[in-house]
């Protein structure tokens, strides 16, 4: 059940497992526009919730909030992620985990980055500070009271100003069927590359209606958790909000759902095909 809820974020936020090997794919970087926007996909006040099921069993919940703050005298946003287990999965296993992302308002940089889980008897609280000039930042462990100095190449992203920056800094303008981008995230001590593949277009049938999509492929590791390399499957909308519609896991046992089950505050029109 650990796995399962550490889902939730994976899944929504684009987390950990992802693989890190060399896919063979081209990668194309100037989809990815680092110092600029291509897009403005968000504001002070958006508000998601998603729900997960594994099989019939609604196992858990994940909430995602955005708020305009000011950190370290820089205007920035704040988003607070949640992430639960709920009825009997909660009964069986205990799930309360809580992340924090502060970035820069402008361009989507980390700023700071919270851990805070309680997985059954696993715990895990940490807090990464970035300084970007230097390329480096200080991992602070407060469980074990230890600090640990990492450095980084140029736009790293933390696990929740991953899935923000690439609303905002992800250029689809005549993307093209297999095209494949990259960057590097981290949200423990080690920086890795996270790659993805763009699939196509597809309307997606969800409780507000059918919602016009566009649909990428995270790649993954084959083996313990995911049934195959190309297992995961993730649909976002395609208008200006890039809202994360559904995810599909193709587990070693099982699948795994995530839906958008409620949202609120949105920048833009939120398009919903009325006859399909």
């Amino acid at each position: 059940m650990y796995l399962i809820q550490h889902f939730i974020l994976f899944l929504i936020f684009f987390p950990g497992a992802i693989a890190q090997s060399n896919t063979g794919d081209s990668i194309q970087p100037n989809r990815i526009v680092i110092d600029q926007k291509v897009n403005d996909a968000f504001q002070d006040g958006e508000w998601f919730r998603f729900r997960m099921r594994y099989g019939f069993l609604n196992a858990s919940y994940a909430t995602a909030t955005v708020r305009e703050t000011t950190f370290r005298g820089q205007a920035a946003f704040h988003v607070a992620a949640t992430g639960k287990t709920t009825g009997f999965a909660r009964w069986f296993f205990k799930v309360d985990d809580y992340f924090d992302s502060y970035f820069e308002k402008d361009i989507v940089r980390p700023i700071r980055f919270v851990r805070n889980i309680s997985e059954g008897n696993y715990k895990r609280h940490v807090e990464i500070d970035f300084d970007h000039n230097t390329q480096s930042g200080i991992m602070h462990d407060l469980l074990r009271k230890t600090k640990t100095e990492i450095s980084f190449a140029p736009n790293l992203q933390d696990l929740v100003s991953t899935f923000y920056f690439l609303r905002n800094h992800f250029d689809l303008e005549g993307i093209q069927v297999g095209e494949t981008a990259s960057l590097h995230m981290i949200y423990d001590k080690k920086p890795f590359a996270f790659r993805f593949r763009f699939l196509g277009y597809e309307n997606v049938k969800t409780k507000f209606g059918v919602v016009p999509c566009v649909k990428f492929r995270p790649y993954v590791e084959e083996g313990r958790i995911f049934k195959k390399e190309s297992g995961l499957s993730l649909w976002v909308s395609n208008d200006n909000n890039r809202v994360p519609i559904k995810v599909v896991a193709e587990l070693s046992v099982g699948s795994l759902d995530v839906d958008l089950v409620n949202f609120k505050g949105l920048k833009h029109p939120f398009n919903i095909i009325v006859n399909e």
